[in-house]
């Protein structure tokens, strides 16, 4: 396999891109200079707790890791690490691109040279087929230069997204071995991250001494937890979809209506069902006299709604079975074949589309739009056929936002992200650690007010359950599942308080593109400045309540007061124990009106 011939070398900016790559991204306190303190927590479990048990035999030497928090060093710290060995670093992108990916190398690189100027970075061009046909280049501060703040992914490349077969993992830790590297850094999403683990608990199996870490940088924001507020490249893309949307709203003079595959999974609405509801909105509006109007539809929509689920599931198992695309209609099952034959030829074609490496449907390649579009357009002439709707005729004009932010300058916001979480990196192998993941919390506040930390990967693992029934018994492998959004979040709220607004007035705004200067330069998603998610900052609490308990219930306090104490952590443990047992409860179906 030859490398790309224009990989990692230095290329001509424009004036724009001159600019941005001049911007030094901050650091927060605990990562400034030399001697940083790294102070180990107690040892993780999982997301899931039913699913620990699992998770602990797949990941015997990687399980049960302590969370690790990375701290501004004091005079005289021991644990502050003054003493710094060079050290050999690769770094791949395995994801798919995501703005502020270049940062993270420049990160790692930046922290390393910090620590002893001999250390060396090596960047594997190709991606993970580089990675495995061992195609490097050693990463200068001149190749560096420009591509620091900028977009894409094109300083190193990147070709498949995964590491899974057993011929892969070894052609991996091979090229590990031969360079002799201490520690290896895999950018990516949910899979890549997955594919972190899996890598460092091979690696730790045959004393393979290279350490393996995970960054999370994924446009979808998917790969999100208690530890992963967002990841790097979501704050760009919400920027440019939203200059995008709003011109499409401005062409419309037009209000927007959302629907989220969240709640169609959570209503359990089928495909007509939502058809009827877009039909429903569209009437709404024509009865004010609003024939404009646009409609927001999650890329995973196709996949939330149930009929639709279980087509592409059996779909995906021909496809896993080895069964050629033309003959899998035929192996289809009579529901499946009915379904199928419904959809139009276009829908025919794109869900038999290969798989993505992920072994999931390409949902970016099936136009959900479209199919909407065609079915909506059928229903509301068949209104008209009947009486029911007396509006002007219906048409649509539809569009995809899936990768025109991909190669978008990085916001402010993830140029300082990801060279953080580039510098976490570094002190994680630094530190000697294996199947970690850096990341930060108290992302809504300023960086200086950053907490910064090294998590195991296994900590965010789960095993996907096959049934959709909250009480289903967990089967599979485990792996990092991609975080859908949270119904119950304040964000949700945000969003459902003006889903009145959104399908009747024109409530819309034009923000422009992405501001690098100025009061809109910081701006940050509702997702993220809403929501409590100091994670870290919520352990901190809990340990110092622990430690006031500590203080005060000690051998010579009154026996009112140890009790008291007793009872008091009694009832804690309970409902604790309560909270963390399976969701078993049905909630109420959710109105999309």
């Amino acid at each position: 396999m030859s490398m790309n011939a224009d990989l990692g070398k230095p290329r001509e900016l424009t004036g724009l891109q001159q600019r941005r790559s001049l911007y030094q991204p901050e650091l927060p306190p605990c990562l400034q200079g030399k001697a940083i303190k790294v102070e180990f927590g107690d040892s993780t479990m999982t997301i899931d707790p039913t699913c620990a048990n699992m998770v602990a035999q797949e990941f015997p030497h990687t399980f049960g890791q302590p969370l690790v928090h990375f701290l501004k060093a004091k005079k005289m710290d021991a644990q502050a690490n003054n003493e710094h060995p060079p050290i050999r670093i690769g770094v791949v992108f395995s994801g798919r691109q995501s703005p502020g990916g270049h940062n993270v190398i420049w990160g790692i690189y930046d922290a390393m040279k910090t620590q002893n100027s001999q250390s060396v970075l090596l960047g594997f061009t190709g991606g993970t087929e580089g990675l495995f046909a061992n195609q490097t280049l050693e990463i200068t501060d001149d190749l560096l230069s420009s591509y620091k703040n900028q977009g894409g992914f094109d300083f190193l490349g990147r070709t498949v997204d995964q590491i899974h077969t057993t011929e892969q993992v070894n052609a991996a830790m091979s090229t590990c071995c031969d360079l002799d590297l201490d520690g290896l850094v895999l950018i990516g999403g949910v899979t890549s991250n997955s594919d972190a683990a899996q890598l460092a608990e091979t690696f730790a199996n045959h004393n393979c001494k290279t350490k393996v870490v995970g960054v999370p940088v994924s446009l979808n924001g998917d790969l999100k937890n208690q530890f992963v507020e967002t990841t790097v490249g979501f704050d760009t893309v919400c920027k440019v979809n939203s200059q995008l949307i709003s011109n499409v709203c401005l062409d419309a003079i037009s209000a927007g209506k959302v629907i989220l595959g969240e709640e169609v999974a959570f209503s359990k609405l089928t495909l007509m069902e939502i058809v009827s509801k877009i039909c429903d909105g569209v009437q709404a509006r024509a009865a004010q006299e609003k024939y404009h109007g646009v409609l927001l539809i999650s890329e995973g929509l196709i996949e939330s709604i149930p009929e639709m689920y279980a087509l592409i599931q059996e779909i995906n198992i021909l496809h896993s079975n080895k069964v050629p695309e033309n003959k899998i209609p035929s192996q289809l099952s009579p529901w499946a074949t009915a379904l199928y034959n419904y959809l139009p030829p276009f829908i025919r074609r794109e869900l038999l589309l290969h798989q993505d490496s992920d072994n999931s449907a390409q949902l970016s390649q099936i136009d959900t739009e479209q199919l909407l579009a065609h079915l909506v357009i059928e229903e509301m002439n068949k209104r008209t056929k009947e009486g029911k709707y007396k509006g002007r005729k219906f048409s649509s004009v539809c569009h995809f936002f899936g990768y025109q932010a991909r190669g978008s300058l990085p916001s402010n916001f993830d140029c300082d992200y990801a060279y953080v979480l580039g510098h976490i990196c570094m002190h994680i192998l630094a530190a000697g650690l294996n199947g970690y993941m850096a990341f930060a919390t108290n992302l809504k506040e300023p960086t200086s007010k950053w907490r910064c930390a090294a998590v195991p990967l296994t900590a965010m693992m789960s095993v996907k359950r096959h049934s959709r029934s909250p009480g289903a018994v967990p089967t599979g492998k485990p792996v990092i599942h991609p975080s859908p959004v949270d119904l119950q979040g304040k964000a949700y709220a945000v969003l459902r308080e003006k889903a009145r607004s959104f399908l009747l007035d024109d409530f819309y705004r034009t923000p422009g593109g992405i501001q690098f200067d100025g009061s809109g330069a910081d701006v940050k998603p509702i997702t993220l400045t809403v929501e409590d998610q100091d994670y870290l900052g919520d352990i901190e609490i809990l340990q110092e309540y622990m430690e006031k308990v500590k203080n005060i219930v000690k051998p010579g306090c009154s026996r009112e007061i140890l009790k008291a104490a007793i009872s008091s952590m009694s009832s804690v443990k309970d409902v604790l124990k309560v909270m963390s047992a399976p969701f078993d409860a049905e909630l109420p179906l959710f109105n999309l009106n």
